[in-house]
């Protein structure tokens, strides 16, 4: 089977089932490996090195007036001759909608099946896991690993149990500030943690300075951003919350990529909590701002 991944936790998906030598097509925030591999049939809209505001403004100008975010080589999609075509509809902001697919789809001219994730929260993530193992062909390797997923959440959620609950404040951006939705709020609860000011399931949402909520911690997770992004990102959120200690996380692959690893993100965040309660994550994962 030739898969196309036009999302980039599909393509982590893929290759945590064993499948990345059928990848025949990704997007430009896919893995590094992935990229090296096959060609990237997605690239962004977005212009080079804007700061966070003028990145929302950028956004927020392209979706009023109705224009794509994302640019879809069809010709080189075509090329690929994919079995199959992994996308979403979750967000038209975080990656190409599954509506822009299909109607490439009938443009090229392909009978390819097409699988959308639009995970809410993280047991429907695991869904996800479960449902590309079935439309790949390897709905056994899914089971397993999903069962590993779900007896690693077990673990942190049987570590954390006891211990009391600091408030949480996650911004999935800082210009303005974005308030948590979907399934990062289950992240924080799952990891010990209380969140605040955010949406289970629902949509993140803009807010102001002076409207945000008293909180214990403020965990720095720009969307689709890595850790030395969020790193420096935290002096904007120290100078609008002075004194509230910050966290950073890589943010793109641990906080709000809907793949196996936001349970590598649900153990950083138990760590960041409860340090004594449960193992230190690998580097590169979570940092605390330097001053």
């Amino acid at each position: 089977m030739r898969i196309a991944s036009l999302l980039p936790a599909a393509t982590e998906v893929v290759t945590a089932l064993g499948l990345a030598d059928r990848l025949v097509a990704v997007t430009f925030e896919c893995a590094a490996e992935a990229r090296a591999r096959c060609p990237v049939v997605v690239d962004t809209a977005l212009p080079p090195d804007l700061p966070p505001g003028e990145i929302d403004a950028w956004v927020r100008d392209r979706v009023d007036r109705g224009l794509e975010l994302y640019e879809l080589d069809r010709a080189a999609l075509a090329a690929a001759r994919p079995d199959l075509i992994l996308t979403q509809d979750l967000c038209r902001v975080c990656a190409l909608p599954a509506g822009t697919v299909a109607e490439a789809c009938r443009a090229i001219g392909t009978d390819a099946a097409v699988v959308s994730i639009d995970p809410h929260t993280l047991d429907e993530v695991l869904d996800a896991v479960a449902a590309v193992g079935q439309a790949a062909g390897v709905p056994g390797a899914a089971s397993v690993l999903v069962a590993d997923l779900r007896a690693r959440l077990r673990a942190v959620e049987q570590a954390v149990a006891d211990r009391p609950r600091p408030r949480v404040l996650l911004l999935e951006w800082t210009d303005p500030p974005f308030l948590a939705g979907h399934w990062v709020p289950e992240l924080v609860r799952r990891a010990g943690g209380e969140p605040v000011a955010a949406a289970d399931g629902g949509r993140s949402v803009a807010a102001r300075w002076a409207d945000l909520p008293p909180a214990d911690l403020v965990v720095v997770a720009p969307c689709g951003l890595g850790l030395a992004a969020a790193l420096e990102q935290c002096a904007a959120v120290a100078a609008q919350l002075p004194g509230v200690p910050l966290l950073a996380i890589d943010s793109a692959r641990y906080v709000v990529q809907a793949g196996p690893a936001l349970v590598d993100g649900v153990e950083a965040l138990a760590w960041a909590l409860h340090p004594d309660a449960v193992p230190e994550p690998p580097p590169g994962r979570v940092a605390r701002p330097v001053g």
